[in-house]
């Protein structure tokens, strides 16, 4: 349980009174998701019960940083404004397939609290464009997240993928490369992965180049450490605009609790920098100083 002086710090900061700022980041970087919870509860002038059993942020108030909010919440906004403020597809994708079926169930359930009808509503009524049905898709899936796996149904697959490629034709119109990425396990993926790679010789993301939408759920579902050291590297660029840029702010609080450690090892990997030196380098002020406290705990 968060201690009461920390209650009584936070409080007093989100209500604009001031708050050391070194002492806020210490206080929110290190609480694991109970601790924010308790917050949450505790607070009742900054969050509300939901009728869907979760804390909620009240909107009376400015909004606090994602790494306080209940996860469904934060996935929720994520999903809306992603949609909505600024269309970007890639975090519709993202959220869709790197988070568990009882996560993104949960999502949904916070999204419909928050705005009155569904993400899938959404989607279907607002996107005009072939992504519609991958992306409907992806969002209404609820995986099977057990060890089992069919070699012969994946090898089958791997195959169907790969006569589709080789066809040419638009691939996020293709029903059958949609249904396999939107309804199979995360395991089975990786074995249809497998074997595509033993049967054409290439990694099947990389033939999905011409598909974006495709490529970025085929890195989110089979390799998200990569995908999100890809996304981190290109927020940190000094010519990055500020839409890239803004995913630092989304990735490092989404999965700090989650892979944080095995992001850091794959960015250091391709990148051949520490993610914190990195960060030190580029960021500036309390963010800097909230984001390597966020990083630090996968060590």
């Amino acid at each position: 349980m968060a201690a009461a002086d920390e209650l009584g710090s936070l409080t007093k900061a989100f209500s604009g009174l001031g708050v050391d700022e070194k002492a806020l980041i210490s206080i929110l970087g290190k609480w694991h998701p109970e601790q924010r919870q308790s917050f949450r509860k505790g607070t009742r002038d900054f969050f509300i019960q939901d009728e869907r059993q979760f804390e909620r942020w009240n909107n009376a108030h400015e909004a606090t940083v994602l790494w306080t909010m209940h996860p469904w919440e934060r996935d929720a906004r994520l999903l809306n404004e992603s949609l909505y403020k600024r269309p970007q597809y890639n975090v519709l994708i993202e959220v869709a397939t790197t988070r568990s079926s009882e996560e993104l169930l949960g999502a949904r359930r916070a999204y419909h609290s928050l705005f009155d009808h569904s993400i899938e509503e959404d989607i279907a009524f607002h996107v005009h464009t072939p992504d519609k049905k991958l992306l409907v898709a992806l969002l209404s899936s609820y995986r099977y997240e057990g060890p089992k796996v069919n070699e012969d149904i994946a090898k089958l697959e791997a195959n169907t993928i790969s006569t589709a490629i080789v066809k040419g034709g638009a691939l996020i119109e293709n029903e059958e490369i949609v249904r396999i990425l939107s309804t199979r396990s995360k395991l089975h993926l990786k074995t249809v992965h497998k074997h595509y790679k033993e049967i054409t010789g290439n990694y099947l993301d990389e033939d999905l180049d011409r598909a974006p939408p495709l490529q970025e759920t085929v890195q989110c579902l089979i390799t998200p450490q990569a995908y999100f050291s890809k996304v981190i590297d290109a927020s940190l660029r000094l010519n990055a605009d500020e839409i890239t840029k803004d995913a630092l702010t989304r990735v490092i609080p989404t999965r700090a609790d989650v892979d944080m450690k095995l992001i850091k090892e794959e960015y250091h990997k391709k990148y051949g920098v520490e993610l914190p030196k990195k960060i030190q380098d580029v960021a500036n002020g309390s963010y800097r100083d909230f984001l390597l406290t966020l990083i630090a705990r996968g060590d």
